[in-house]
């Protein structure tokens, strides 16, 4: 009897002992997966809390730097710098220069062959066509008068080979005295042409003479010195369309002449 109580108290104990041993070992696993794994303490309740904020403490604002104080601190430029943004800038003039030269020479050289198109067409006697408009706006702001000149004798042209046919044509009229002079003036001018008396180095006066000299200008294409020989023939007010032609021809290539020059000097 005495045996089976004291067997039982010994497995009780060894039971209990196990039991302790369990807890120990189930405690410190406990204690360590904790350790390992803060969001399972903190879910679990064994984290520490974060201590709050006082209500009435500020918060803390970053403070930015003011828009003219520069982010970083200034660097010195080196004089190596200062010699490479020197040869840059003088690139970038050389460039400008360039590019502005390039387009002053290709405006010149527009304005150029519309003005030597526009000689060719009243040379020819044709009208201008689609160079009136160009001439208009290359031309008219500046020389409004040269460029309604030129429209005007390509409306109405008077070419140089008509000027010499016609000026043949009138030999006969322009050598004659004029149908209206007196009796007195056809005896002066008849006693004139038989002795006249000059220097040496001025013209004849003769009509002959006059007329050989103003057909020669005008084969020639000099049409103002031919009109200036002319107005001296005896018989040029039988003569007034021829005239009015030649004046229209002065006109029109002086006109020509501006806006060459005009062009010449186009940027």
């Amino acid at each position: 009897m005495t045996s089976a109580v004291s067997s039982r108290r010994a497995s009780f104990g060894t039971v209990l002992l196990l039991a302790l041993l369990l807890v120990l070992v189930g405690g410190a696993v406990a204690i360590w997966a904790l350790s390992r794994f803060p969001e399972a303490a903190r879910l679990v309740g064994f984290a520490q809390p974060v201590a709050a904020q006082p209500a009435d403490q500020p918060l803390a604002v970053a403070t930015l730097p003011a828009p003219g104080s520069p982010a970083v601190p200034a660097i010195e430029p080196t004089p190596q710098a200062e010699a490479r943004v020197a040869t840059l800038e003088a690139r970038l003039a050389r460039v400008e220069t360039a590019t502005a030269r390039a387009e002053g020479s290709a405006g010149r050289a527009d304005a150029l062959l519309v003005a030597f198109a526009a000689r060719r067409a009243i040379d020819r006697g044709v009208a201008l066509g689609y160079l009136e408009p160009l001439l208009s706006e290359r031309f008219g702001p500046s020389h409004a008068r040269a460029v309604a000149t030129i429209v005007t004798a390509s409306r109405r042209p008077v070419r140089l080979d008509q000027l010499i046919a016609d000026f043949d044509t009138l030999e006969p009229r322009l050598k004659a005295a004029p149908e209206s002079a007196s009796l007195w003036e056809n005896v002066r001018r008849e006693m004139g042409s038989l002795v006249s008396i000059r220097r040496a180095d001025q013209p004849s006066q003769r009509p002959v003479a006059t007329y050989e000299r103003a057909s020669a200008r005008l084969s020639s294409g000099q049409v103002d010195q031919a009109l200036a020989e002319a107005m001296r023939l005896p018989g040029i007010s039988g003569a007034p369309q021829w005239v009015a032609n030649a004046r229209a021809y002065i006109a029109a290539h002086r006109a020509l002449d501006e806006i060459e020059g005009a062009a010449l000097l186009a940027r």
